[in-house]
């Protein structure tokens, strides 16, 4: 494993598994009023290397993993993202070595915990980080997994209005978080099925490539809608995601849709209802022209005049 920031990039292992996906303890931030995620987007668009300047005395050997996320980064990646976007979301991806804690794992515990001025430090990544998720497009509408190995039913009533203020992985395949090296399938565990409507999928910026995750941004606001425990131990809750009506997270630029746009397609019923008007309409036109023409045949005809 990393021991030292002259260590050779090669050396890291690839058994490691995504930890994003699932959360040891509770879900902190949820129900806490925390002021909106904004003054970020006024920081100027850096290179990776300098936008992790002010992380440097937070987050371990943070050059070294830096340089790990540059040199997996392909030259012209997907998606239209430049090479320091694409690096940015997969040196969010990166487990840093035991003990230390990753990048997202200190990012995210700021975002769900602190105030917004602890939060500053981060500015200038989360610029870039975000201006390359919103880059992506959005997935469609999809129930996405994500776990926490802790019973957390008695948390989410029906009904319960809730906020996850970090950056939130998920998948869309349930048999990732079933593994053993995730969940497993015995003691306390809860399931979120999350029926998301802006993720972002990160695969191919990802330093997990067989992973199809997808990332929530922070500010997401959710309806539970239901829960029920299906065996002993194991708790799934159902959340539907609602775009919230104030801003909680603000654009990283002007014009960045955080939401996809909507549809402004008219509904069929009202296609058909438009369709049925404009036929009466030439209907009745046509009846009146046949009814003038009709009367105009019938009119007698001028009295002629006659020379004498």
């Amino acid at each position: 494993m990393i021991a030292e920031k002259n260590t050779n990039i090669t050396t890291i292992e690839e058994d490691e598994r995504n930890n994003r996906l699932i959360t040891a303890g509770g879900v902190t931030g949820i129900h806490d009023t925390l002021e909106p995620v904004i003054g970020y987007a006024e920081e100027p668009l850096l290179p990776l290397h300098e936008a992790c300047v002010p992380l440097s005395d937070i987050l371990y050997n943070l050059s070294f993993y830096v340089e790990l996320a540059l040199s997996e980064t392909l030259q012209e990646p997907s998606d239209g993202l430049t090479v320091d976007e694409s690096a940015a979301i997969r040196l969010y991806t990166i487990e840093w070595e035991k003990p230390h804690r990753s990048l997202y794992s200190m990012l995210n515990y700021t975002l769900k915990t602190a105030s917004r001025e602890e939060l500053r430090p981060y500015f200038k990544y989360m610029k870039l980080f975000l201006t390359a998720l919103v880059k992506l497009p959005c997935i469609p509408p999809l129930t996405v997994w994500r776990g926490v190995a802790k019973d957390l039913s008695s948390e989410f009533p029906p009904g319960t209005l809730v906020t996850w203020w970090a950056f939130s992985s998920c998948t869309h395949a349930l048999s990732v978080l079933e593994n053993d090296m995730y969940l497993g399938s015995e003691g306390d565990r809860t399931l979120f099925s999350v029926e998301a409507i802006n993720g972002r999928t990160v695969q191919a910026h990802s330093h997990f490539v067989t992973e199809d995750e997808i990332l929530l941004l922070p500010g997401t606001c959710m309806e539970v809608q239901s829960q029920f425990s299906p065996a002993v131990g194991l708790h799934i809750i159902h959340l539907k995601q609602i775009k919230p009506t104030e801003t909680l997270l603000e654009p990283p630029f002007e014009g960045a849709l955080l939401y996809p746009p909507e549809n402004k397609k008219t509904p069929w019923y009202k296609k058909k209802r438009t369709i049925l008007e404009i036929t009466v309409i030439v209907i009745i036109c046509i009846a009146g022209m046949i009814v003038g023409a009709v009367l105009g045949s019938r009119r007698p005809s001028p009295p002629s005049c006659t020379l004498h």
